[in-house]
């Protein structure tokens, strides 16, 4: 079993392989949904000297165990949930909740608020349908600011949206029209 600065440490790893460097280390990814064998994640894994005594219950403890749940397991595949930087997943189209959340920092508000909603070097706007994850994707980078994205409002400026799974949402990029900053309670 993983202390916790281990199970940090290999979620980052595995991030790393499954979202954005996965041929820099041999790992082909099914191109329609960006999964692979756990068992040829575990044996790239393995590779790395520091990593050799890896079992896959390691892998799984991450995955059960990751805040942000990052990843997902069916069956015998592994992926990441979303964010890759590599090829672009297609997900189905769906029917978000009338509300969505986006945590960000201060400095970010006023591009926010002149642009909308930029995927910022990842594919997809990420939003969230609880407070929880937008705060924790919000809190990185400096005094976290939570906006709500009017979502029917954002279908008829022609935003798509679609849903990742555990509560998060992805979208093409949203119009400022469609953002408020979310006041305090």
């Amino acid at each position: 079993m993983l202390n916790q600065a281990a199970e940090v440490s290999l979620s980052k790893f595995m991030t790393k392989l499954l979202r954005h460097t996965p041929e820099a280390y041999g790992l082909i990814l099914d191109p329609e949904d960006g999964s692979c064998l756990l068992e040829d994640l575990l044996d790239v894994i393995r590779k790395t000297p520091r990593w050799s005594g890896i079992t896959e219950a390691d892998i799984r403890q991450v995955v059960a165990n990751c805040e942000k749940q990052r990843f997902a397991i069916q069956g015998e595949r592994i992926k990441a949930r979303y964010g890759h930087s590599h090829a672009k997943l297609e997900y189905e189209p769906g029917t978000p909740p009338l509300v969505l959340y986006h945590g960000t920092h201060q400095n970010a508000l006023p591009a926010i608020l002149k642009e909308g909603l930029q995927p910022m070097g990842r594919q997809y706007v990420h939003l969230s349908e609880g407070l929880h994850f937008a705060s924790l994707a919000g809190s990185r980078r400096g005094k976290l600011v939570l906006l709500t994205v009017d979502t029917v409002k954002a279908a008829q400026h022609g935003v798509t949206f679609y849903y990742a799974g555990n509560e998060v949402w992805l979208a093409e990029p949203v119009p400022p029209a469609c953002i408020a900053r979310r006041e305090e309670p």
